[in-house]
């Protein structure tokens, strides 16, 4: 929990940034401009900013295409055959992983649907897939058509867990009641890791344990979570998981996804998969011969050679992730979001108008706050629009802010709930 005497003042924030040691960071983004001044920019849950980097480390390979032609995928420092694997050490840290188990690929739903292809092997008696209720819509898509690809039906396939009446969030023992209550028929949980609309961080630890004691397969859709909160893929023997890098991971919009096998798994060939001839067997994969041998790790789900404009911008985010770490960034994203929560708080004490529907332990969150508005939340977020602020409206009447610690400032949180209180006003 936070220890910081929070105060609602300019001088306070301007305190706070200039102790930050992450401030370094936020020069090496452009933010959107307003009047002539930066953006109060919160929307890095749906798409990150540009790294001023991201020109350079494209157009080094753009000459390196130039120079070399198709030679470049063997020359050079960085040959484009290799270059899933410059990629491999930054990911692995930010979702706590062995360098083995990761590897860049594909967009994310494709992955997810590459991935149950291997783990949702239905069977007569176990064919069900739990996830949460109100999961992202290419998600419950992506889940219903695997469903019905196994000729089953989605209602009694597929189990979605809702919070209780009158809340607004899942708890935890009620998500490891019913993965035991479907235990023997359950053959794949599924959940995201953070969820989109209300933020809340599933305990993915327990969520793997209960999973696997039921013998079902566990896996998460991360896009929420990688490079957002900490998280632990390889010790908490998850089996898979994959996530998006335009959001928090800051590769662009489009930018490659990204995908976590355990090593048990990748490490075994005979597992099923869809092939293709990046994931063969690298010692021999220009002779051209029939029988796909994999990779050892994640790399063995590889289809296609890598698209590699998308990943060098995906690099140039991931190099800026590798000199701030995962746990500065996680340290400084409570405190940032935790000012937020303070401030609201505030403007609350003289008419009650933002109910955080995020839960309220850090532990349970990332650096999201969804904020349910009253009849006015549409004007709201209007007016902020029309004064530089970017954040994300979700119908029917919710505000999404996502002060990323790796770009955002105390005082970017001062000015947007100065701006919140003269609206009330």
């Amino acid at each position: 929990m936070n220890t910081i005497p929070y105060e609602a003042s300019f001088d306070f924030a301007k305190a706070m940034d200039t102790q930050d040691p992450l401030q370094e960071h936020r020069s090496e983004f452009y933010f959107p401009q307003h009047d002539g001044k930066d953006c109060l920019y919160f929307c890095g849950n749906s798409l990150g900013l540009q790294p001023k980097s991201t020109q350079s480390y494209i157009e080094r390979e753009l000459e390196h295409w130039r120079t070399h032609g198709v030679e470049g995928h063997f020359r050079g420092d960085h040959p484009w055959m290799h270059y899933h694997k410059y990629l491999q050490p930054q990911s692995a840290d930010v979702v706590g992983a062995q360098e083995s188990e990761v590897v860049v690929m594909n967009t994310l739903t494709v992955n997810l649907h590459l991935l149950m292809v291997t783990f949702y092997r239905p069977t007569k008696d176990r064919f069900k897939i739990i996830m949460e209720a109100g999961a992202f819509p290419s998600d419950q898509y992506a889940v219903e058509s695997q469903v019905k690809w196994h000729g089953l039906n989605p209602d009694e396939a597929i189990v979605e867990i809702a919070p209780r009446a009158g809340e607004e969030t899942l708890r935890t023992e009620d998500i490891l009641e019913i993965i035991e209550q479907h235990g023997q028929e359950t053959a794949l949980v599924l959940f995201g890791g953070v969820n989109y609309y209300t933020g809340q961080f599933f305990d993915l630890q327990a969520i793997t344990e209960v999973g696997h004691h039921v013998g079902a397969y566990v896996g998460f859709d991360l896009a929420h979570a990688a490079g957002n909160v900490l998280l632990k893929l390889h010790d908490w023997n998850v089996d898979f998981a994959t996530w998006c890098s335009y959001k928090y991971l800051n590769a662009g919009p489009g930018g490659p996804s990204g995908v976590f096998i355990h090593d048990r798994h990748g490490n075994n060939p005979a597992l099923l998969r869809f092939a293709g001839w990046w994931g063969h067997d690298e010692t021999n994969r220009f002779l051209m011969r029939k029988g796909f041998i994999p990779m050892t790790g994640a790399a063995g789900w590889q289809l296609s050679n890598a698209q590699i404009f998308s990943f060098a911008a995906h690099r140039a985010s991931l190099d800026i992730f590798a000199q701030a770490t995962m746990p500065a960034l996680r340290k400084k994203s409570e405190q940032l979001t935790g000012y937020l929560e303070f401030l609201l708080e505030k403007l609350n004490q003289n008419e009650h108008r933002f109910h955080i529907i995020t839960p309220k332990n850090p532990a349970e969150r990332g650096c999201q706050l969804s904020v349910l508005t009253d009849e006015h939340g549409k004007q709201l977020f209007d007016y902020l629009s029309t004064n530089g602020v970017i954040c994300d409206w979700r119908e029917p009447n919710v505000i999404r802010f996502a002060p990323v610690p790796l770009y955002n400032c105390f005082q970017d949180v001062w000015e947007l709930t100065q701006l919140l209180q003269s609206f009330s006003n």
